[in-house]
C-alpha cells in the first residue's frame, strides 16, 4: 500500500494510487487526524476522482474542530455517516410505505393473493373466488386502497347483490372471499386493521332442503339414469343408499372400499374420515365394477382418466325430463344431486333411525345440522312416550300396585 504523505493544511494528509490516475496526477486519497476526548482519531474522506481536494478535506476538518467547540453539528465523520444512514433508511421505509398504502384491492388480488392461492388451493374454489371478485368485489371496491375501504363499502356491495337477487349463500361466499383476501395482506405486513367485513352483517342463509325422493322416485331416476350413463347411475345409486357427498364419490379411491367387510372409508372437503356401510346393492355395483384396480386408482374417472370435477348434466337432464322440478320455484324444493344424500337421512329417520347415527352416517359435525330431519317424525315424541308407558311405567308399576293390595287385604 502506498506511503501516507504529509499536507501543507495541519491535519489531512494522502495517499496516492499506484496506477490509477486522475487528470494528469495519480489519483488521491485524503484523511484527516484529531484529538477527540484525548485520543488521536482518524478518518477516511475519499479520492480525488470522488471530488474531494486538499481543501475540501481542510473546511471538513475544520468543521468538526468547530462543533467540538460549540456543540453544534457532529463531532465525528463516523456520526454524520450513521446520521446518513439512520435518514436513508427511514426515507426508504416511507417510501415503502406510501407504496404499501397506495396499493390497491384490485392490484392487490391479481398480483399477490390470486397467484398464491392458485397454488394453495383446488381449481375450482380459486375459479370461484376469482369469479366473484371479478363480478362483485372489483366493481364496488377494486379501485380502493385497502385503509380506504370501510364497513359502508361493504354494506353497499351487500345491498349490490341483494338487489341482483343473489342469494344469502352467495352474498356470504363474496364476504368471506373479501375477508381472505384482507387477512392474506394483513399476513403480508400490508395492514394492521382487523376486517371491516366484521361490521357488516350478512343475510342469514336458508338453505334447508326440504325435498327428498321418494322410493318410487329414486327407483325411476336410477332406471332412467342407467339407460343414459352407467356411471352416473353408479354414483348416484352410491348416495342415495350411504348419504356420500359428490366430492367424497369423486375422491373415493379402491384402497378405502373393504368389498369383504361391506364398508368404505370415506373423507370429506376437510379430510375428516368417516366409514359408510354398503347396501347390498352398493355392494354388488362395486363388485361389478372392481377389475383388480390398484388401491391408489380412482373408482370414479372422468373421459380423461382424472378426478371428476362436478357431476355430469346428464343427472340434471334426467331430472328435468321426469319432471321431478316442474313448477318448483324455491331451489330448496329442486332436486339436485346433493337430494340424494338428503333422501338416505330421509328413509333412515322415517324408518326410526335415532339421530345421533343419522348424524354419524353423514359425517354432521354437530347435531344441530342433522336435527333438520327431525320433522319427518311428527309423531316420534307420541311413540316414545307410549314405549315408556309401556316398557317401564305399567312393567314397573303395576306390579307395586298389586302388591298394595295384596298387603292391604292380608291387613284385613
Amino acid at each position: 500500500m502506498a506511503k501516507w504523505k504529509s499536507s501543507k493544511y495541519p491535519g489531512v494528509r494522502f495517499r496516492e494510487h499506484p496506477t490509477r490516475k486522475h487528470g494528469v496526477s495519480f489519483d488521491k486519497y485524503f484523511a484527516i487526524r484529531y484529538q477527540r476526548d484525548g485520543k488521536r482519531k482518524e478518518e477516511g474522506l475519499g479520492w480525488t476522482s470522488g471530488g474531494w481536494t486538499l481543501q475540501k478535506a481542510a473546511l471538513k476538518l475544520a468543521e468538526l474542530k468547530e462543533a467540538a467547540v460549540t456543540g453544534n453539528g457532529e463531532t465525528r465523520l463516523s456520526e454524520k455517516r450513521e446520521k446518513a444512514r439512520i435518514k436513508k433508511i427511514e426515507i426508504q421505509k416511507e417510501k415503502a410505505r406510501k407504496e404499501k398504502d397506495a396499493i390497491t384491492i384490485k392490484n392487490y388480488f391479481y398480483k399477490t393473493y390470486y397467484p398464491a392461492i392458485q397454488q394453495e388451493k383446488k381449481h375450482k374454489t380459486h375459479i370461484r373466488e376469482e369469479s366473484l371478485f371479478r363480478t362483485w368485489i372489483n366493481p364496488a371496491i377494486g379501485h380502493k386502497t385497502f385503509k380506504d375501504i370501510s364497513s359502508f363499502d361493504l354494506e353497499r356491495l351487500r345491498k349490490n347483490m341483494l338487489d341482483e337477487g343473489r342469494a344469502p349463500r352467495s352474498v356470504q361466499y363474496c364476504f368471506a372471499t373479501f375477508r381472505q383476501i384482507w387477512n392474506h395482506a394483513r399476513i403480508n405486513g400490508l395492514i394492521n386493521n382487523e376486517s371491516p367485513t366484521r361490521n357488516v352483517k350478512l343475510p342469514k342463509v336458508e338453505n334447508q332442503r326440504l325435498r327428498f325422493l321418494s322410493h318410487e322416485e329414486a327407483e325411476i331416476l336410477l332406471k332412467s339414469l342407467k339407460i343414459k350413463s352407467q356411471k352416473i347411475h353408479d354414483m348416484t345409486l352410491l348416495s342415495l343408499h350411504t348419504g356420500v357427498r359428490a366430492g367424497e364419490i369423486f375422491s373415493l379411491t379402491w384402497g378405502v372400499i373393504d368389498l369383504e367387510n361391506g364398508f368404505a372409508l370415506v373423507r370429506d372437503a376437510k379430510g375428516k374420515p368417516r366409514h359408510v356401510y354398503l347396501t347390498d346393492a352398493t355392494q354388488a355395483m362395486f363388485e361389478r365394477i372392481y377389475e383388480g384396480q390398484s388401491p391408489s386408482e380412482l373408482v370414479f374417472k372422468d373421459t380423461n382418466g382424472k378426478q371428476i370435477q362436478f357431476i355430469s348434466h346428464t343427472f340434471d337432464r334426467t331430472v328435468k325430463e321426469l319432471g321431478f322440478n316442474d313448477g318448483v320455484t324455491d331451489r330448496r324444493d329442486k332436486v339436485t344431486f346433493h337430494t340424494c344424500r338428503h333422501t338416505f337421512a330421509s328413509w333412515h329417520v322415517q324408518n326410526g333411525t335415532d339421530l345421533y347415527t343419522v348424524k354419524n352416517l353423514l359425517g354432521h359435525s354437530t347435531i344441530q345440522l342433522t336435527e333438520r330431519y327431525s320433522h319427518l317424525r311428527p309423531d316420534g315424541l307420541k311413540k316414545a312416550a307410549q314405549n315408556f308407558d309401556e316398557k317401564v311405567i305399567k312393567n314397573n308399576i303395576a306390579p307395586l300396585e298389586k302388591t298394595k293390595m295384596a298387603d292391604n287385604t292380608s291387613l284385613g
